[in-house]
């Protein structure tokens, strides 16, 4: 069943992502939402934002000691990419965002590899515009076991990320980068399994370690709106500060599991109001990098801004 769904995702990838500068690019502009104070979400990436923006920040990749947490304990070396921002500055303090892939996918599943990324280009030029604020972003590898780089195994290994997340991996960007130690600053998203992870692991395991959350096409076995409107009723001492969904309304893998678990969070959940602390998203596309970097570029316009 699992090989089956990873299969069917990977060939929606492949066959959308071939459409993907022309379809993605738009001239939809930002929405100033600042006299509203309410956030609306764009349905298009303006191309000028898909730009190289020159003297932007650097990716940089790092190994750090976990554990194999879903098989016998042991410790293990991993591999992530980390970009810093343009001026990045070691007497500033950042957010930092983690970024999470797919179950086809890996810390490169993104491509936040070099000067090339169109996250970096993104998130460079929502900064230079002054619409979103420098942060860090990290894309780990999502599979807590020593068979990570196997992107074909250890499916049960992204239930145990939390565990690395907190343990080891939280730790490790905090003592060698210029971070704010504290949950108003981190941010977690992800695009499929990774939208899946930030639902069941972020804000469920970690909401006292996250506040900004985001989910683009979240998997099947992401948890349902009853359960998150619990967690977040029995934690309400870890308020969330944005909880943002997005999903193609032709995505036949992810789209039940995207909708029920956030289309009815704010009627279980009054703490969730759309354009204040929630959005749900619903947009033309399927289960493809469309629809996510899509859900990238909104994110990257909400998270860490009241701080």
């Amino acid at each position: 069943m699992k090989k089956s769904f990873l299969l069917l995702a990977l060939v929606l990838a492949a066959i959308n992502f071939s459409a993907f500068a022309e379809s993605l690019g738009g001239t939809e502009k930002t929405v100033n939402t600042e006299d509203k104070g309410l956030f609306e979400p764009s349905n298009a990436i303006p191309r000028e934002y898909m730009a190289f923006v020159e003297n932007g920040g650097r990716v940089q990749p790092i190994t750090y000691e976990t554990k194999d947490y879903a098989g016998d304990g042991g410790t293990i070396k991993k591999y992530a990419n980390v970009y810093l921002p343009a001026g990045y500055d070691g007497s500033k303090k950042y957010g930092v965002l983690y970024l999470m892939h797919g179950i086809g996918g890996s810390e490169t599943e993104w491509g936040l590899t070099g000067d090339s990324s169109l996250i970096k280009k993104i998130a460079e030029n929502l900064v230079l515009r002054g619409e979103a604020v420098p942060f860090i972003i990290v894309t780990p590898n999502g599979r807590s076991s020593r068979n990570f780089g196997n992107v074909n195994s250890d499916y049960s290994s992204f239930y145990k990320f939390g565990l690395e997340l907190r343990n080891e991996l939280i730790p490790y960007i905090d003592s060698h980068f210029s971070t704010y130690d504290d949950r108003d600053h981190r941010a977690m998203a992800g695009l499929s399994m990774g939208g899946m992870q930030t639902i069941n692991i972020g804000i469920c395991e970690c909401i006292d370690l996250i506040s900004w959350f985001g989910a683009f096409s979240a998997a099947p076995t992401s948890y349902q709106s009853a359960r998150i409107a619990s967690e977040i009723e029995n934690k309400k001492e870890y308020p969330v500060h944005y909880f943002y969904n997005i999903c193609g309304q032709q995505d036949s893998i992810a789209y039940g599991a995207a909708s029920s678990a956030a289309m009815l969070l704010p009627r279980l959940q009054p703490y969730f109001e759309e354009g204040k602390t929630f959005t749900w998203q619903a947009v033309k596309g399927g289960h493809d990098f469309n629809v996510w970097y899509l859900g990238f570029y909104n994110f990257a316009r909400i998270i860490f801004k009241q701080n």
